[in-house]
């Protein structure tokens, strides 16, 4: 038998693959010992990556100020909807704390990069997610910083309450008033703007036409903005503007969404009468004071109280970017682009919406029969209002989702007063002109 010999040549290997490399930066308020700066960690980052021979350069997503507890950071945010575009293989970051101090959020994302095949490289710590023991050591790690994180805020709450018990405020900024080392002064200029605003609501102007007429006469608002309506009842409630200092009006019952309450009795205050000069007289204030009470008592749901609401803060205008607020009219409760309410339509065209149609979509898009305030609040971030009757839900999980709602009929939207008044106006001009038409 003849044997045939052949020579096999191995297959030429095949190049390793080009990853696309993306590296996430935060800058807090924390000192960082290596890269102190935001701008210092953007060029480290773009630099090692871009050095790399097996790296393309994906960018480096940063965020500025804000604090690792939230997920949602705007460029956490822009990074992880990249990859599930897959536009990038690799994350690069410090360490955990700057990527997540909230356990939760750390592995839902370490997680949900690891479906995508997708590896987070936190050099501080020198984890690989994608390696076997990967994910245990950033759940102990991860649990360390949440720890630290409550540590920390638990000594900033400590600090702050020692303050009040001293009658030390911790604000800095105030319309009309300078707070500098808990000694707090008059500030001339501005303190003219707000007498004016206490005299216009002594003359019976109601805080949206104060605000209205402030930005008519084009008096800028504290750092040259505008007059909103809250900001006015916010100056007119404020015991600061006849000298007296009431301290811990809030508290803070989460570290990790940073969610401020109104201290209704949970917690002590502190009252320090004569602290300092006023800009308005105590009879003044207390006539003031009388009238926002009389104004809630005459409209216990609407206007003149301020009523906590789940849509409060959520109501986005896609148009200029600002809140909605909410308003009656004609017995209607209804949401309304505050640029519109404080600026007039030439500035933003935004419609308003319903309540009720509010409450309707909602409990649609959340899968209820009806509407339910505390679902609301606790999966939806915010709602976008579009164009063409278009509402966004951005949610908590990062899903968004969109509808379309229906204009109510004219006919519907009338009152029975409404309708009762428009038939003796008819009425009238029928008599004016001599019953023909």
């Amino acid at each position: 038998m003849n044997r045939t010999i052949r020579k096999v040549n191995p297959a030429l290997p095949k190049p390793p693959k080009i990853l696309n490399v993306a590296a996430y930066a935060r800058v807090s308020l924390e000192k960082d010992s290596m890269l102190h700066s935001l701008s210092a960690q953007i060029s480290h980052y773009s630099g090692l990556i871009q050095r790399h021979p097996g790296w393309r350069y994906a960018g480096v997503y940063a965020d500025k100020a804000l604090t690792g507890t939230k997920a949602e950071r705007p460029e956490f945010q822009r990074l992880l909807a990249d990859c599930r575009a897959g536009k990038i293989d690799l994350i690069l970051t410090k360490s955990i704390s700057r990527f997540a101090r909230n356990t939760v959020t750390l592995l839902e994302t370490v997680r949900e990069m690891k479906t995508l095949g997708i590896d987070i490289f936190f050099e501080e710590q020198n984890i690989h997610s994608l390696s076997g023991e990967g994910e245990l050591m950033l759940t102990i790690l991860a649990s360390f910083a949440q720890a630290e994180s409550l540590s920390v805020s638990e000594n900033c709450k400590w600090r702050i309450q020692k303050k009040f018990e001293q009658g030390i405020p911790t604000t800095t900024q105030i319309n009309g008033l300078k707070i500098d080392h808990g000694r707090i002064t008059v500030i001339p200029e501005e303190a003219k703007t707000v007498a004016l605003i206490f005299a216009l609501r002594r003359d019976g102007m109601g805080k949206n036409g104060i605000a209205r007429e402030l930005n008519r006469r084009g008096i800028p608002a504290k750092h040259g903005g505008i007059w909103h309506e809250s900001v006015i009842d916010t100056i007119l409630r404020n015991e600061k503007y006849q000298g007296d200092l009431l301290l811990q009006k809030q508290y803070r019952v989460d570290h990790l969404r940073k969610i401020d309450r109104p201290n209704r009795g949970e917690l002590p205050q502190y009252l320090v009468q004569d602290n300092h000069e006023g800009i308005v007289t105590r009879e003044v204030f207390a006539e003031v004071q009388a009238s926002i009470r009389a104004r809630a008592a005459q409209f216990p749901s609407g206007h003149g109280q301020r009523v906590a609401h789940p849509f409060s803060g959520k109501l986005v205008c896609a148009r200029c970017g600002k809140r909605y607020r909410r308003r009656r009219n004609s017995g209607k409760i209804a949401w309304q682009c505050s640029t519109y309410m404080i600026r007039g339509k030439d500035y933003c065209a935004a419609k308003q919406v319903r309540e009720e149609i509010l409450e309707s979509v909602c409990a649609q898009v959340l899968g209820l029969r009806v509407f339910d305030e505390a679902t609301f609040e606790a999966q939806v971030e915010r709602i976008d209002v579009c164009e063409d009757n278009l509402l966004r839900f951005h949610f908590y999980d990062r899903r968004v989702e969109e509808y379309h709602w229906r204009d109510p009929s004219r006919r519907d939207s009338w009152t029975e007063d409404m309708r009762l008044r428009a038939a003796e106006y008819a009425r009238s001009r029928y008599e004016k002109g001599g019953g023909e038409q």
